[in-house]
């Protein structure tokens, strides 16, 4: 158990960040386990021209705050450590010594980030706990490489601290000790969420590439950096930002099962996940992958098509939704004597298409998980009794259910 869990009282955190009540200062973590010790300047392979943190990433590199890995990776990914973060800040910031050094004792002087440890702790970014512990691979949290940094800067909030936290949709998990700080670093503009600019994750494990950013900006709010134009940097006046979704635009959409099978005259409820981020040109996420788009498989001229009617985010927020899919016209015909197991392989029904292979099969078996909103087909079944043959709609989910919108959609990201 380490040693964070050994004091959980509010007193032994204040301690372990260098605080006081009423004061803000954080502890932090940074990078992955051993220390990078390979430095470059040109891309990592594992750092893609895309990738969010991209530019971050290189000026860093180009300064030698950051390295590399020698097989020519950054691992943007990764957790960092108390240590890793300690040689970050060292590398990053020359400030005065604002208190003498301290002997942790489980930082020996032969440990690899010893004299990072003892600069970071003397310039006030970091601390220890108590009985001079340093704990130098723990984790850090994100709201602690803000409190950090925030505390090793000398930043104070001009504005009350609720209006500077407003900007996050998450402001009620901000710790109290850290919501000060957070609110300073926020004014000052170092904090940087991806992929929603309004989500600050306080409590996450910060990734190499997260940390990369927050010091970035700490640099450019120090003046030592020249701005990086990033749609995830926070800005206090930020408070709602809007994205228009065009009419037109597809949704790609993904399903659990290779087929769905209804009749031409049935409505049955169905809901489908996205399958691949929906983003602007710059890159900001509207639509995260694995968003839910619930609606309804309804009659249409030949065939069936899937309606969409709401569009639900993996952070919760919920949007109505005009958009549909093609028309679907494929048909099955099932006739008596079939091997309702061949029929049903990974495949989901509608209640009625259910009911319809039951009576004309003969097979009664039709497990209720395999029918779309789990309803009951024993009323349905007299609807096919005496037919020996009927024919359904099939519909495959890879390509025939990628919705498009009908109107704009509107998409908030605070």
């Amino acid at each position: 158990m380490s040693q964070l869990n050994r004091w959980k009282s509010g007193t032994a955190l204040l301690i372990a960040l260098g605080l006081t009540t009423g004061t803000v200062a954080p502890m932090v973590t940074t990078l992955v386990n051993p220390t990078p010790v390979f430095a470059q300047s040109a891309g990592f392979s594992d750092v893609p021209s895309g990738y969010w943190a991209r530019s971050f990433i290189a000026e860093l590199a180009q300064r030698d705050i950051i390295a590399g890995f020698p097989d020519g990776t950054f691992r943007p990914e990764a957790p960092v450590t108390r240590a890793q973060f300690a040689a970050m800040v060292r590398k990053a910031f020359r400030k005065e010594r604002v208190r003498n050094a301290v002997n942790f004792v489980d930082v020996s002087s032969r440990y690899w980030a010893y004299s990072a440890i003892q600069e970071a702790y003397e310039m006030g970014f970091l601390a220890g706990y108590p009985g001079n512990v340093f704990n130098p691979e723990q984790r850090i949290p994100r709201e602690q490489v803000l409190v950090s940094l925030a505390n090793g800067l000398n930043y104070t909030a001009s504005n009350p601290v609720a209006t500077n936290l407003q900007v996050y949709n998450d402001a009620a998990n901000i710790s109290t000790y850290a919501r000060n700080s957070i609110a300073a670093a926020t004014e000052k503009q170092i904090v940087v969420n991806y992929p929603n600019v309004g989500s600050l994750n306080p409590s996450r494990n910060a990734t190499r590439a997260e940390v990369a950013a927050f010091i970035y900006q700490a640099l450019v709010s120090s003046g030592d950096a020249t701005a990086i134009n990033s749609p995830y940097i926070v800005g206090t006046r930020q408070v709602a930002t809007e994205f228009r979704i065009p009419s037109g635009t597809t949704l790609p959409i993904q399903y659990n099962k290779d087929r769905i099978l209804v009749t031409a005259d049935e409505r049955a409820p169905l809901t489908l996940t996205v399958a691949a981020n929906v983003t602007t040109s710059d890159g900001t996420v509207l639509i995260p992958a694995g968003s839910e788009v619930r609606g309804q498989l309804q009659p249409a001229t030949g065939g069936s098509q899937f309606v969409a009617q709401n569009l639900t985010l993996p952070n919760g927020r919920q949007y109505a939704l005009n958009a549909s899919s093609q028309i679907i016209t494929k048909t099955e015909e099932i006739r008596k004597g079939t091997s309702v197991s061949t029929i049903i392989k990974d495949a989901a029904l509608g209640a009625a298409a259910a009911a319809a292979v039951s009576a004309v099969t003969g097979d009664r078996a039709i497990a209720t998980e395999e029918v779309l909103g789990g309803l009951g087909i024993g009323g349905l079944i007299g609807l096919f009794t005496g037919r020996d043959r009927v024919s359904l709609v099939v519909i495959d989910p890879d390509t025939d259910l990628n919705v498009r919108l009908n109107q704009d959609l509107v998409i908030s990201t605070r």
